[in-house]
């Protein structure tokens, strides 16, 4: 007869294993070859990268594979050399290339290693046409309520509209680009500059299941408090691409993962297959995938007061010194504000150890965007 208590402790056991992370057997000790690239329809540079994959749950910077021969052929009979530019990094030439809808590329790939040249090739892909957006537009979102002695804090989720027309794009993905102005409080040299960055999630949407080929209200980014981005003026430029099915079974298997392994592009396990295939060694798998996709953009500019944002200047002076005499300046101390006065007073400075305080191109560039013109 087993006793309560033990029944209790086994009981407790089993729900404690129920718990415990799951780590999956896969052999991807192995460096494999991984690809990731995309090419559109715009006349702008493509850039197709390789690198060899990690063993699963390590992460560490990517290892470029150099060296390579990358053509991309189409179904006309046409063929386009790419340039290496970085270790591992390889781009097109807009003068000489630039994707058609309707016609179907192929990546080829020659690793060009001496007696260990391997040769890949994807599958032949069509450049689908992708409508433009409808609309991009945003929507201040309250964090906490304002009150008699509290502004409140806000938040800003950005959306998107977008429909097809023709009903033949059914398969969508997003990726954008972001930049805000930055302006210091103190009257520095570099007070102004703009800061920018990329997204780092997968945005995709279907609508084969709709009766009609259309998406609202999709959220693209959502901008909380714990970032300066709202501070002063903000601009999102999205993209729109259109896929085949095959790809975005690809990245939704990626999207599915994303929690547990990290961020995109941390690593990209064996279990999901690509498009590309080694020719001398077929059974060889090989990571990433070679997009082919038509590209529509729209920007957005957002100039609105959001409450309770984080200010990261609010205590950039460190120290107030009455000398002349700077050893370090601009190495570890930089000038905030000068107090110059003559005899008999003396004349002190404000200074900061922090750069970010007293430099902005320590976060952006200080020449403004040939596109902020439109902000204007």
């Amino acid at each position: 007869m087993i006793h309560k208590p033990k029944i209790l402790l086994l009981i407790l056991i089993l729900l404690n294993s129920c718990v415990a992370k799951f780590i999956p057997v896969i052999d991807e000790s192995r460096e494999l070859l991984v690809v990731q690239g995309l090419i559109t329809d715009q006349n702008e540079t493509d850039t197709i990268k390789l690198s060899k994959s990690l063993p699963l749950g390590q992460k560490s910077d990517a290892r470029p594979v150099s060296g390579c021969i990358l053509k991309i052929l189409d179904d006309q009979g046409n063929e386009y050399s790419l340039k290496e530019i970085k270790a591992g990094i390889y781009i097109t030439d807009p003068a000489y290339f630039q994707g058609v809808t309707g016609r179907f590329y192929t990546l080829k790939i020659s690793t060009n290693s001496g007696n260990n040249n391997l040769n890949y090739e994807s599958v032949p892909i069509e450049m689908k046409p992708v409508p433009p957006m409808d609309s991009i537009y945003y929507e201040k979102k309250v964090i906490e309520q304002a009150s008699e002695n509290f502004a409140g804090v806000d938040a800003c989720q950005i959306y998107l509209d977008t429909h097809d027309p023709s009903d033949n794009c059914k398969f969508y993905r997003w990726d954008f680009s972001e930049t805000w102005k930055l302006r210091l409080l103190f009257d520095v040299p570099n007070q102004t500059c703009w800061i920018s960055d990329k997204s780092h999630s997968i945005n995709i949407k279907s609508t084969a299941a709709f009766d009609e080929a259309r998406i609202n209200r999709y959220p693209i980014n959502f901008i909380s408090n714990v970032t300066d981005r709202l501070k002063t003026s903000y601009s999102i430029l999205v993209n729109q691409y259109s896929m085949n099915e095959d790809e975005y079974n690809y990245w939704e298997k990626i999207q599915s993962i994303l929690v547990q392994v990290g961020g995109l592009y941390d690593i990209i396990p064996a279990s999901i297959p690509s498009n590309i295939r080694c020719i001398e060694n077929p059974q060889e798998k090989v990571l990433g995938y070679f997009s082919v996709s038509a590209k529509s953009s729209k920007r957005i500019f957002i100039n609105d007061n959001f409450a309770g944002i984080i200010d990261r200047y609010a205590n950039c002076i460190t120290d107030t010194v009455y000398t002349d005499n700077f050893p370090e300046l601009n190495i570890t101390e930089w000038i905030l504000f000068a107090h110059r006065c003559s005899i008999p007073c003396a004349s002190f400075y404000e200074i900061t150890t922090r750069r970010e305080c007293a430099d902005c191109t320590g976060r952006g560039t200080n020449i403004e965007p040939g596109f902020w013109k439109e902000n204007k």
